[in-house]
């Protein structure tokens, strides 16, 4: 026989779930901010003790709730938070199963495609689906099988919350991690929101990219592609973690991808330049600059990330030599349309010109003696003194320095012919170099 005081208990239960069942819209949202208030927090065993052991009766009507009310968004954000209580409790995975088991993991999806709802609601539901995911790999093995990874993707490119946003990368870094069946699911996903419009997401996938490639192990064939394409942003912290990324991926098989196509953005084709300028010419609403030009910031994010990959492995220095980087940064030196550009090649030309006595020859030849003075004393504002002859000179030089290396074919094994005498010195400077563009990073 139960106690009186378990039959109180067991009353007060009941006459709850009785207050619920007989509530409208406005009395269970006042239900559901008592429940936050008082519950926040609580371990699985602290619930069942609140609600006498029928703490699952009362998340049954919630999931029941959920799903008869989620297209709409009413109390939507009031009831996932009630619904987190019960998921994220210590020793929740009773309630796990049962929320699973009513289809909770494609109700918290579809929230995220549905336009009526508002942000915070569906910032709600990601924060479910990563105390989901949080709680084993069968869970986020069940999220992929429910396509999540699409779901969340998308949401990610569409959101306008920042914050939101990180939140999903969250989600989508604990679905990549110890998640052998679907981790490639997951990395793909990552690739296919390169092309997204949002600033923040292509941040955040970039920054993602780079654990899914190191859990995954191998390149898919697209990212290249992809990645190369995200340099002609304009907003530098995108900029910053494509680049990162490349430095990544320069240790993969598509290494030589990657350089040819750095070196090849060095030089845009005249169809992509001709295909763009008439845009300009033509809007009278327009500025007649060609600054902003996505080709060009392009053009200008290579010659910097070609900077960075030359100054941390002398090797890809010069692998990107026989790709004729040499020809390439003073062609983009002579672009007098985008100042960016100019510096950005002049600065990494600079570095080349130093390590390489064979590249400093070639560049001396063909600058001649004034113009190669002015680059020596300081490369960085290089373009702010060049005429426009001198800015033809570049753009039209025929410098081959892979040439001349075919001809010796010496290559690092023989790393005292390029350095000279002097070689020691050289790395000094490369070292300092190195550290000095650091500092000075954009």
């Amino acid at each position: 026989m139960t106690s009186i005081k378990e039959q109180a208990a067991i009353s007060r239960l009941l006459s709850f779930l009785q207050d619920w069942d007989n509530a409208g819209k406005v009395a269970r949202s006042h239900i559901l901010n008592t429940f936050i208030e008082t519950n926040q927090g609580k371990t699985a065993p602290e619930l069942e003790q609140e609600f006498s052991q029928g703490a699952s009766l009362f998340l049954v009507r919630l999931t029941t709730w959920l799903r008869l009310i989620y297209m709409t968004g009413s109390c939507l954000d009031k009831l996932l938070k009630s619904i987190g209580i019960f998921l994220s409790a210590v020793s929740s995975n009773r309630y796990l199963i049962e929320f699973l088991e009513v289809g909770g993991v494609l109700t918290l999806l579809e929230i995220l495609g549905l336009e009526k709802i508002k942000e915070e609601d569906k910032k709600e539901s990601i924060r479910l689906l990563q105390v989901i995911a949080n709680s084993g790999r069968k869970y986020k093995e069940l999220i992929c099988e429910s396509y999540g990874v699409r779901s969340i993707a998308e949401f990610l490119a569409k959101s306008k919350s920042e914050e939101t946003q990180e939140e999903v990368q969250i989600l989508l870094d604990s679905l990549v991690h110890g998640n052998p069946k679907y981790q490639n699911q997951v990395y793909k996903g990552l690739i296919a929101l390169l092309p997204c419009a949002s600033p923040k997401a292509q941040q955040l996938s970039l920054q993602t990219l780079r654990t899914a490639q190191s859990i995954v192990g191998t390149t898919h064939p697209s990212i290249v592609d992809c990645v190369l394409k995200v340099l002609r942003t304009m907003h530098l912290e995108v900029q910053y973690e494509a680049i990162e990324l490349i430095k990544d991926l320069v240790n993969y098989d598509v290494c030589q991808a990657l350089l040819k196509g750095l070196v090849a953005l060095l030089i845009p084709s005249v169809k992509e330049t001709s295909k763009l300028q008439p845009k300009i010419l033509n809007d009278s609403a327009v500025l007649q600059l060609t600054s902003n030009l996505p080709v060009f910031l392009q053009q200008a994010a290579a010659a910097k990330a070609i900077g960075v990959l030359a100054r941390s492995n002398t090797g890809i220095a010069e692998e990107m030599l026989h790709l004729r980087v040499v020809h390439s940064l003073m062609a983009a030196m002579g672009n007098t349309d985008h100042s960016n550009s100019q510096r950005q090649a002049s600065l990494t030309l600079e570095y080349f010109v130093q390590m390489f006595p064979v590249v400093e020859e070639h560049v001396r030849r063909s600058m001649g003696e004034e113009l190669y003075e002015l680059f020596l004393s300081n490369a960085e504002d290089l373009y702010m003194k060049i005429d426009s002859i001198q800015a033809d000179i570049l753009a039209a030089n025929k410098v081959n320095v892979s040439k001349a290396l075919s001809i010796s074919g010496v290559s690092y094994s023989n790393m005292s012919f390029y350095l000279g005498p002097c070689g020691e010195d050289q790395l000094a400077y490369t070292t300092n170099f190195q550290k000095e563009g650091s500092e000075g990073k954009e």
